[in-house]
């Protein structure tokens, strides 16, 4: 039992944390990046679109773009100067996030799972840590596919993280908690190392000009993160022998 929460350094040589949006991996564990640097932060939504909307997108319209920007170099731009804050290093798949198509063809996890595992192997990464995938169809996706990659790739340490701004939607974070632990992978709370305090993640935060302003419209984030919440981790793993009959109750 006194093991239990505990993240190993062995665990811990290694990270990489897959991101449904630019901006999602620091929102949720900058704390976390600022205390292991050298990690790498893969983002599932980061390809450009054919072409933009016209008209615009609400969110883009609300994250300040105009007419005629390249609103995914932009945000590439600001991912790539948030994470050298944090001595982390960007890596960009090319899905095309649902709010440039229109729904038919938003894109799903089984259209994911093979390119999320091909980066993801390359870097061998001795832990994974992947967002509970909550509300946004994004996340969602992003969330399913990296548990279906998790199936075919359990030797590293498998951690959540929480979807900042979307886990203070009402029941849902727990919700999520049932599924995986009515699934047999029980999440449970882990304590791995972080910074204690919040400044690097701020500058990093700082870098996500668009998104925060998107972000403080629709979810009132600044007030969230002003407050002292540590982030938490999840550690994602099958019950301790003997407990399995919890699951059926």
């Amino acid at each position: 039992m006194r093991d239990w929460g505990v993240v190993t350094d062995a665990e811990l040589e290694r990270i990489v944390v897959v991101s449904p949006h630019m901006d999602d991996a620091v929102l949720g564990l900058g704390q976390f990046l600022a205390a292991h640097a050298g990690a790498t932060v893969i983002t599932v939504f980061a390809g450009r679109p054919p072409a933009y909307p016209d008209p615009m997108t609400r969110w883009d319209q609300l994250a300040g773009f105009g007419p005629g920007d390249d609103v995914i170099a932009a945000r590439r731009d600001e991912d790539t100067k948030a994470l050298a804050e944090l001595d982390a290093t960007p890596v960009w798949l090319d899905h095309i996030e649902h709010q440039y198509l229109p729904q038919p063809e938003w894109v799903q996890a089984d259209a994911v799972v093979d390119t999320l595992e091909t980066a993801v192997r390359t870097l061998e990464p001795t832990a994974v840590l992947i967002p509970f995938g909550l509300a946004n169809p994004d996340h969602d996706v992003t969330h399913q596919a990296a548990m279906a990659m998790r199936d075919r790739f359990p030797e590293p340490a498998w951690l959540c993280y929480e979807d900042h701004g979307y886990k203070h939607i009402p029941g849902l974070l727990a919700w999520r908690v049932s599924k995986l632990f009515h699934a047999g992978v029980w999440p449970t709370p882990a304590a791995p190392t972080v910074d204690p305090a919040q400044e690097r993640k701020h500058a990093a935060l700082a870098h996500y000009t668009s998104q925060l302003l998107a972000l403080e419209a629709d979810w009132k984030i600044g007030a969230k993160l002003a407050a002292p919440a540590p982030e938490q981790i999840w550690r994602l793993a099958p019950p301790p022998a003997g407990w399995e009959l919890l699951s059926t109750i």
